[in-house]
């Protein structure tokens, strides 16, 4: 109990700044909440909290330990094929049954089919966590990879807008970062820390991350795939945002709905877990308990989580993004700021994320140093995202540089630093960032642009977020280069400078 506590107060921090700046604008001429907008808001933030402490204890208790031993106990069999194999079918399945992939293909049903598209993401993240695997197993840079695929992205983007479907491109990136979502981010952050570990070598603090990294770019390049295919105009519906819809017979319905959804995305990695046990792992039975009480307190967590931002977060989103269109660029920007720097306190898995770097580097990279970094990353694409919804330009004018930017000091900063970035693009972009922010995006493209234009600047903000840690945590890694090569330089200039009788005396 004192520990669950614990993981609700450091819920309550992450949650606070996110309800205190829309209360303090509600306060201000800037927008105007109803009473009944602002009541079922900041009960939703309670539950909120309560989720993510909930969610937070799983994810340590079961999660983490599940992915950590399936990782060590495939690699530990030394059978390739295998290991190969079910990290196929895990990427396809969980990816199948995320939640924040379901809504994503309800945005698009009229123009894809909904069922296509899932399983087509699920299998670009089938494939790209093998490939994961493989770079892991033979020791392959990352960077260079990331590199590889990247430009085929980039080759893939400029046919998506020769065909004419350049509207789907947000959306394919967006795509990259709702795949990796609350509950397949500590299962596989830790199947990667299982596997470098068990196949240890001098870069396996390196190897334990990536894999993130590597699962973002599968969905990119299906959904592009999907895109060029794709003949006619693509038709966006405007979803109805109204508080009024989350709650009564429809609150009871929702809960329902999540419980199946999450029962779902929860039940396939206990199922695979299970088969492992089995046939492989075979732990123990205190073990086991652990990791069964951690499962329930995740799957209630999740729930909870979703639900709340479901009913209380969307809606408030939606409406503060049409009020702050309607004043000053300016003031949009500004705000898209600074929510951008507090909602990445509230993402669940980006405290297992910053969690595990620190334990991994051994402090090196502390959970203070990273989340500053992803608060101004974050902050900074939004702002950005803001500015694109106001002008209105293509997402390529800030994800062409970006992503060369970033593959770019990949070749500067230690190889470490490079995964831990690329991994946190995925995790930042979590639930809240489509369930909050999104919204937030959609309305102020709506009062700026109107409905039409929503796939092609309203979407793309999830994207922004996913890319935007991807410099600022690399710059962190530069930063720490270029102060040791400092340090070095002036150790060695003492030393040269010492004369002979201090260098005696020392001696």
């Amino acid at each position: 109990m004192t520990v669950l506590l614990k993981k609700i107060k450091e819920a309550l921090m992450s949650v606070l700044p996110v309800a205190a700046i829309v209360v303090l604008l509600n306060m201000t001429p800037l927008v105007h909440f109803t009473g009944l907008e602002i009541g079922v808001f900041l009960v939703s933030a309670v539950f909120l909290i309560l989720g993510i402490g909930l969610f937070s204890m799983g994810a340590d208790m079961a999660m983490t330990p599940m992915g950590d031993y399936t990782g060590a106990g495939l690699t530990k069999s030394k059978k390739l094929l295998l290991l190969v194999g079910v990290c196929f079918l895990m990427g396809l399945l969980i990816t199948v049954a995320e939640p924040d992939l379901t809504v994503l293909a309800g945005q698009v049903k009229d123009v894809l089919n909904g069922t296509l598209l899932i399983v087509a993401v699920g299998v670009g993240v089938g494939i790209f966590l093998v490939l994961s695997v493989i770079k892991m197993v033979f020791h392959k840079p990352l960077s260079s990879m990331l590199l590889y695929f990247y430009m085929i992205l980039f080759a893939l983007a400029a046919l998506v807008v020769a065909v004419g479907n350049g509207d789907f491109l947000p959306m394919a990136f967006d795509s990259g970062g709702v795949t990796t979502g609350p509950i397949t981010v500590p299962f596989i952050m830790a199947l990667g820390v299982g596997i470098a570990a068990s196949i240890g070598g001098k870069d396996v603090g390196e190897n334990s991350f990536g894999l993130i990294a590597m699962c973002s770019v599968g969905p990119i390049l299906a959904v592009m795939l999907l895109g060029a295919t794709v003949d006619g105009e693509i038709a966006y519906q405007v979803p109805d945002y109204a508080i009024e819809n989350g709650l009564g017979l429809a609150l009871v319905e929702k809960i329902l709905h999540t419980l199946k959804e999450v029962g779902i995305a929860l039940g396939l990695i206990v199922a695979f877990f299970v088969i492992l046990q089995i046939t492989v792992l075979k732990l123990p039975g205190k073990k086991l308990g652990q990791i069964a009480v951690g499962i329930a307190y995740t799957f209630f967590g999740l729930v909870i989580f979703l639900t709340a931002v479901s009913v209380g977060f969307m809606p408030i989103g939606y409406k503060l993004g049409t009020e702050l269109a309607a004043l000053h660029p300016a003031i949009l920007v500004a705000a898209g700021f600074i929510l951008g720097m507090v909602v990445v306190l509230a993402e669940p898995a980006v405290h297992v994320l910053n969690k595990q770097v620190e334990d991994i580097t051994s402090g090196g990279v502390s959970k203070k140093s990273m989340m500053l970094a992803l608060s101004i990353g974050v902050g900074i694409s939004l702002a950005l995202s803001m500015l694109r919804i106001y002008f209105d330009f293509s997402i390529l004018f800030y994800v062409i540089p970006g992503y060369l930017i970033s593959l770019g000091l990949s070749f500067f900063v230690p190889g470490i630093y490079t995964a831990i970035a690329f991994d946190s693009g995925g995790v930042a972009s979590g639930p809240l960032t489509s369930g909050f922010i999104l919204p937030l995006a959609i309305g102020a493209c709506c009062a700026l642009q109107g409905e039409g234009k929503v796939l092609a600047d309203g979407f793309g903000i999830v994207a922004m977020v996913a890319m935007t840690p991807l410099i600022t945590i690399q710059l962190l890694g530069f930063r720490a280069v270029v102060q040791k090569k400092v340090r070095d330089r002036i150790a060695m200039k003492r030393i040269l400078t010492a004369d002979d009788e201090q260098i005696i005396r020392f001696m």
